[in-house]
């Protein structure tokens, strides 16, 4: 019992003490004035206080800044022992939500100050409203990390950056809302403990003369961001090189305009290079060897780099990633991939050689590379077929070879890439077959782009309508092949589809009701160009701004009405019938391009298009459209085609066409419209082309076409009613290629300075859009689409001109075709007309023009069709050149002075006389001399083949008699050839016998 009871009093004892020895340390620590839910030095807590206060905080991210202790504030990080505030880090977050911004602004107070322990500043991603810098973030000598990156400062870099000599970590990369040209370096020297660099997209075009210097006095730095910084200057040398240790290195986007540089090849621990978006030119040096640690390169972009890929950087093992795009690198790829195949572990995932010039076949050594995960091979030259050893490349996610001349096959092993995700063989002039079997393991491909250059379409999918794929693709693109011509029932488990084009596929059946019961909601739908028929049923449904193409089909019905949401219908050329829907405009608020050109729809158009407010382009050419042109075109801003031609359209154009301040296109021709021109349409300053013709117009050509549609290439007013001159101020369109006047009631003179249009003298050096538009040349109507740039034309026939040719229009040197038939010119055809070289179809008929014509028309090669038949031309017709073609007699009837062949009238001493020979007469003396030098002539010929069969005789003979190995040998050739003559017509009657007992036995 004693025992029980002393163990009680010791419990007792040890639970009072442990409540003394708590009691003496709560009273220790509230003797010493130390709160322990208070570790915040109140000096700092205020400093941080007064800096929130300079703030806009507008998503209140600060809220948390309350109460004592300032080290649980949001952003803020004390030392575990001191208590001093150590960082600060109040970059923004990314937003889930664009519009809610959170980014902080305001002014930074020099309150800071007080954070005298601070090592870590981070206020990135914020908007200071074009504040500068504040110059006292210098003075934070303990800084390690600053990072003031996308911030939207003014003004420039402080150079009391320079005193932050302890700080390793720099980022100002997009610090300043616009890009400020006036920074330069002095500041960096003091920063030699730097490890981290990045002044990405500031302007340092002060320091661009001596930046790299100025770096390389950085021992310590790994890490250096400099793009688009302007700097422009790439040294070719440096005398020595302090970097040792940088093993990232990005100068993309600066300009430079050099070769690669040698010292680039003494920073032997680089492991990252980024030189993309530059000028740099030249080879890539096989010293890139030697960086044996690379595992970035990008040379992407720079557009002059060229040479071919050397097997020697095909031993950079260690390679990742390579950026080669858009340069000019010419040559097969098997030297370099031969190289990487003999590393023992090759590590490159990610390749992109697209936009070059390389070409041969692809070598079967690509097969090799296992890591590869992305291989980018568009816009080349490559031929051929992929090779077999494309399947052994398992980890491959993204096969792009579109662009290319790979005319060969497509191998089955590409159906073992389970991880391919994306592939584009698209634009090529493949001769293959696909089947299932290319496609049976492709179990995660999403993106599928295919399509045919070949004029024959030799590419063809011959796949079992059984067949199920194991893929579910959101992107399908096939183009220029063999589908059809059933509509592909392998489509039957693609519900996932974003995107569908299946364009020139020789499908020629109707949308199956399966396809509709996919429940799909896709951004694009094309299937033009191909021979569909039915209804195109309502029913379908796409994400807003989708894009629907049924051009070119054999659809019909009335016009379909899919979800108010489209962007884009397309539905011309097809056998839709009826009226364009009155609602048109409430049922697609949101169309811009909305094109039935080509079907047979009568009726008028609606009125509703004025709720279309964003209508770009109306197309409705080629139907039975009546009625006038509605009054609706004043809110369209961004309204840029309209072509109603070919209609039945009447009354006036509306004058609030003016109002389209973005139009280019102005189709109205072969229509019922009358009345004036308005003068509204002289606001449209950015015109392109204005087809009027085939009308019903009158009145007087309006000056200001001339004077305010600078930019017009194509003006188009033939068969209306137009009176009066030509206007000089036509002149000024030095743009205009295509001028058509044709058909109207024009007097007056051709103004000579059409010889300045100069439209018609420049080469253009690459393709542009501008529509379609019928054209008349070679006496027929011509339809021109993608080549209608090419065309320079000027038609003037049947008016009232008068006056001479002007001789200026023979400075158009691209012209080709000039018609000015049916007119009232006078004079000569100008002499010179034989400079334009061009010139295929020239129309001077039914004129007054007289004189010869002129010899250097037999310089006009490229002339085909010629008429100057009903004038008072004289003289002989050219038969030299170009006129021995245009040998057709109606092309210079009616000329009562012309003469020669082809017409049956001949000129003067073309006729043969009989010339009397009298004795002692001059003519017989003549004769005499004839027949005398006949004589000679004919003895000299004789002569000469004599002497040469005797030469030739005596060389080949007399050589075989006197050189006996020659005879010997000669004689050899001639019973070789005997020989094998004889068993030729042996084994050949052999044949012939052997047939004629197989058909007797048959």
């Amino acid at each position: 019992m004693e025992r029980i009871k002393f163990s009680i009093q010791l419990l007792l004892l040890v639970f009072l003490s442990s409540i003394f020895s708590n009691f003496k340390i709560i009273k220790l620590g509230s003797c010493n004035g130390i709160n322990l839910n208070d570790s915040c030095i109140s000096i700092e807590r205020k400093a941080l206080l007064t800096f929130k206060q300079g703030l806009v905080d507008p998503s209140g991210r600060l809220s948390s800044w309350v109460g004592f202790d300032c080290c649980r504030w949001e952003g803020v990080r004390c030392d575990a022992k001191t208590s001093h505030v150590v960082k600060l880090k109040l970059r923004k977050p990314l937003a889930q939500n664009p519009v809610d911004d959170g980014a902080i602004g305001g002014e930074i107070n020099p309150s800071l100050l007080g954070l005298k322990h601070l090592r870590f500043l981070d206020l990135s991603m914020n908007n200071f409203g074009g504040n500068p810098i504040p110059d006292f973030i210098g003075s934070l000598e303990n800084l390690r990390y600053l990072n003031l990156s996308a911030d939207n400062f003014g003004g420039t870099i402080p150079p009391s950056f320079g005193n932050l000599s302890r700080l390793l970590y720099l980022d100002l990369n997009s610090c300043f809302g616009e890009l400020s040209s006036q920074n330069d370096l002095l500041w960096l020297s003091g920063l030699y403990s730097l490890k981290q660099l990045n002044l990405g997209s500031v302007g340092l075009n002060l320091a661009s003369n001596y930046w790299l210097q100025t770096i390389n006095l950085l021992p310590s730095l790994s890490n250096l961001y400099l793009p688009g910084c302007g700097l422009s200057n790439l040294p070719p040398s440096l005398s020595f090189v302090n970097l040792t240790s940088l093993s990232v290195l990005d100068l993309s986007n600066n300009g430079f305009n050099s070769s690669l540089p040698n010292w680039l090849f003494n920073f032997t621990s680089l492991s990252y290079l980024d030189l993309s978006s530059n000028n740099l030119h030249g080879g890539i040096p096989d010293e890139f060897a030697i960086l044996t640690s690379l595992q970035y390169i990008d040379l992407s972009a720079n557009y002059y780099i060229g040479g071919r890929l050397s097997r020697s950087l095909g031993n950079l093992c260690n390679l990742q990633e390579l950026w080669l795009s858009s340069n000019n690198i010419t040559g097969e790829l098997t030297e370099f991939i031969d190289g990487l195949y003999s590393c023992t572990n090759a590590s490159l995932e990610s390749m992109d050689l697209g936009y070059n010039e390389f070409g041969g076949f692809l070598p079967s050594s690509l097969g090799s590379l296992n890591s590869l995960k992305k291989l980018r091979l568009w816009d080349n030259s490559f031929t051929g077929s992929i090779p077999e050893s494309i399947g052994n490349l398992t980890s491959l996610e993204e096969l792009y070879l579109a662009k290319n001349q790979m005319n060969g096959m497509i191998p089955k092993s590409l159906g073992h890439l389970s991880a391919l995700s994306a592939l584009d063989l698209s634009e090529n002039p493949w001769h293959s077959v696909v089947t299932e079997a290319h496609m049976f393991n492709l179990t995660s491909l999403r993106e599928l782009f295919v399509s045919s250059t070949s004029p024959t379409n030799t590419l063809v999918f011959d796949v079992s309508s059984e067949w199920i794929p194991p893929f579910k693709l959101n992107y399908l693109f096939l183009k220029s092949c063999q589908l059809g011509p059933s509509f592909p029932e392998w489509l039957r488990n693609q519900n996932e589809l974003n995107s569908i084009k299946l364009h020139d596929t020789q499908i020629s059946d109707a949308v199956p009701d399966w396809f509709l019961k996919l429940d799909l909601q896709v951004d694009e739908l094309d299937l033009s160009y191909n021979q569909l028929s039915g209804r195109v049923p309502n029913t379908f449904a796409f994400q807003d701004g989708a894009l629907v193409d049924l051009n070119f089909n054999r659809f019909e019905g009335p016009l379909p009405l899919f979800s108010s949401n489209l962007s884009t219908l397309y539905l011309r050329s097809n056998l839709f019938s009826g009226t364009i829907p009155r609602n048109l405009g409430s049922m697609f608020p949101n169309l811009a391009n909305y094109d039935v050109s080509q079907n047979f729809l009568h009726g008028g158009i609606p009125l509703s298009i004025r709720e279309m407010k964003g209508l770009t382009s109306l197309s409705a050419s080629d139907n039975d459209l009546s009625g006038e042109i509605p009054l609706v075109w004043d809110d369209k801003l961004n309204l840029f085609n309209i072509d109603l031609s070919n209609n039945r359209l009447s009354g006036e154009i509306p004058s609030s066409m003016g109002s389209l301040g973005s139009l280019l296109f102005l189709l109205l021709g072969n229509n019922s419209l009358s009345g004036k021109i308005p003068s509204s349409l002289q606001n449209c300053t950015i015109m392109d082309t204005l087809d009027l013709g085939q009308n019903r117009f009158s009145g007087k050509l309006p000056l200001w076409i001339g004077e305010r549609m600078s930019t017009l290439l194509i003006l188009r007013l033939r068969s209306n009613s137009f009176t009066g001159h030509i206007p000089e101020q036509l002149c000024g369109l030095s743009s205009l290629h295509i001028l058509d006047l044709a058909e109207n009631n024009l007097t007056g003179s051709i103004p000579s300075c059409l010889g300045n249009l100069s439209g018609m003298t420049t080469d253009i050096l690459a393709a542009r859009y501008e529509g379609q538009l019928s054209v008349v040349a070679k006496g027929r109507e011509f339809l021109y689409q993608s080549t209608l740039y090419l065309v320079n034309s000027i038609d003037l026939s049947s008016n009232k001109l008068s006056g001479e040719m002007p001789e200026e229009l023979t400075g158009l040197s691209r012209l080709g075709t000039l018609n000015l038939s049916m007119n009232r010119l006078t004079g000569t055809i100008p002499a010179e007309i034989g400079i334009l070289r061009r010139l295929e179809t020239l129309d001077l008929s039914r004129n007054q023009l007289s004189g010869p014509i002129p010899p250097s028309m037999a310089s006009l090669t490229a002339l085909n069709h010629l008429n100057l038949s009903y004038n008072n031309l004289s003289g002989r017709i050219p038969t030299s050149n170009q006129f021995l073609t245009l040998d057709d007699a109606s092309i210079y009837e009616n000329n009562a002075g012309l003469c020669g062949l082809p017409l049956t009238t001949k000129c003067p001493g073309d006729e043969e006389t009989s010339r009397p020979r009298s004795a002692g007469g001059e003519s017989e003396e003549n004769d005499d001399d004839e027949e005398e030098g006949g004589r000679f002539e004919a003895m000299w010929f004789y002569g000469s083949v004599g002497l040469g069969f005797i030469v030739g005789f005596w060389v080949v003979c007399g050589t075989l008699a006197t050189k006996q190995s020659w005879r010997h040998t000669y004689f050899q050739f001639i019973d070789g050839m005997k020989d094998r003559l004889v068993l030729l017509i042996a084994l050949n009657a052999a044949r012939l016998r052997r047939g004629s007992i197989l058909e007797r036995r048959m």
